[in-house]
């Protein structure tokens, strides 16, 4: 049995959030494949990316996803006759193909807010706006597969509210990031002990993420201190620094895997106002670090988290303070942990590799 697994998302700088579920769903699904009679190749359109795909993995070159050939790649990939093609995206052609295909949509979130990715080339960026003003390309898009993969319960819901597609939905879950191999003693290396000090936000700065609120909450918060990990425009940085007043804020303006795993081990808490998300990895990979986190109370983070969060009103920075204070309880803060690790303990790499085979052995054999 054939997969061609579509590994030309992994990014060769720096992970964004398709890059990551890329690569470390490629990864598990190396490690899974031979024990299920599963041959796998991966498309790739950069040697670079070859590194960062499993030692041994074989591999086929075609186009890059935003190539003007994306459309017709079905006509160079029936020459190689996989009985399955899986793509992490949606965006791969599918006229003409002689294989079974599966198709990912994760979220529905560019729906509700249109702006497309900054790094992508500016006709595609308007295609992007053009394409998510309606469901009907979507269907169109979705239908031509066999089977629509996603990443979360509440995703498969969303998609069912607005009809998106007929075709069956499988969850293939998003996982966290193993942070704590990032940390020089391990988790040995999480603190947790004594009141909490800092506030974690990994994230971008658009409206909908609503970072306002928690730099208004730290004017509430004397002696703690929030760090916004994520790359920020100066113009951007200028306007919540005037905002934050007499709170203390560090812009951090972009970090390595190990300094965001050095930050939530520091007496932390994980802490998103967002007003919408996809999925919230961030949220995933600190309570799979042991880290508690203040969140807003919304149904996909109670999908990610479970008991391993405080649920707070993303517009009210004093439930924000009052929810971070509340963490300073020691058997409360203990009793979020434990919750926390045991929900997300529910999601890994290779129960989702699983996931994929499952639906690749179904498709094949049907």
């Amino acid at each position: 049995m054939r997969l061609f697994f579509d590994a030309r998302y992994i990014r060769t700088d720096f992970h964004d959030g398709i890059s990551r579920y890329s690569a470390e769903l490629a990864a598990a699904v190396h490690e899974a494949a031979a024990d299920r009679g599963v041959e796998v190749t991966y498309l790739i359109h950069d040697e670079a990316q070859r590194p960062l795909l499993p030692e041994g993995a074989q591999t086929l070159a075609m186009s890059a996803p935003t190539s003007w050939r994306e459309p017709f790649a079905a006509r160079l990939l029936n020459r190689f006759a996989p009985d399955v093609v899986f793509s992490p995206m949606q965006t791969l052609g599918s006229r003409g193909r002689r294989y079974r295909l599966i198709l990912t949509l994760h979220d529905t979130i560019y729906y509700r807010h249109r702006t497309p990715p900054r790094d992508l080339p500016a006709p595609i960026r308007l295609g992007w706006r053009l394409f998510h003003l309606s469901y009907v390309p979507q269907r169109i898009t979705l239908n031509a597969a066999d089977v629509v993969a996603t990443v979360s319960e509440t995703s498969r819901r969303q998609f069912a509210d607005v009809s998106l597609t007929k075709r069956p939905v499988v969850v293939i879950p998003n996982a966290p990031q193993r942070l704590a191999a990032l940390l020089p003693g391990g988790r040995a290396d999480v603190k947790t002990d004594g009141p909490v000090r800092n506030l974690v936000y990994m994230g971008s700065f658009m409206p909908y993420k609503n970072v306002e609120t928690l730099v208004r909450a730290m004017r509430l918060l004397p002696g703690r201190t929030l760090h916004l990990l994520s790359r920020i425009t100066p113009a951007r940085r200028a306007e919540l620094q005037a905002l934050a007043g007499e709170g203390a804020v560090v812009f951090h303006n972009g970090v390595t895997d190990a300094a965001y795993a050095a930050a939530l081990a520091d007496r932390a808490v994980l802490a998103s106002t967002s007003l919408d998300e996809g999925y919230g990895l961030p949220l995933a990979e600190a309570l799979a670090l042991g880290v508690p986190a203040v969140v807003t109370d919304m149904e996909i983070f109670h999908e990610v988290a479970g008991d391993g969060a405080v649920y707070v009103d993303p517009h009210d920075e004093k439930a924000v303070a009052a929810a971070v204070t509340s963490l300073d309880d020691d058997a409360v803060r203990a009793g979020v942990i434990a919750a926390g690790a045991a929900h997300i303990a529910r999601f890994s790499w290779e129960r989702s590799a699983d996931a994929l085979l499952d639906t690749v052995t179904t498709l094949a054999r049907g």
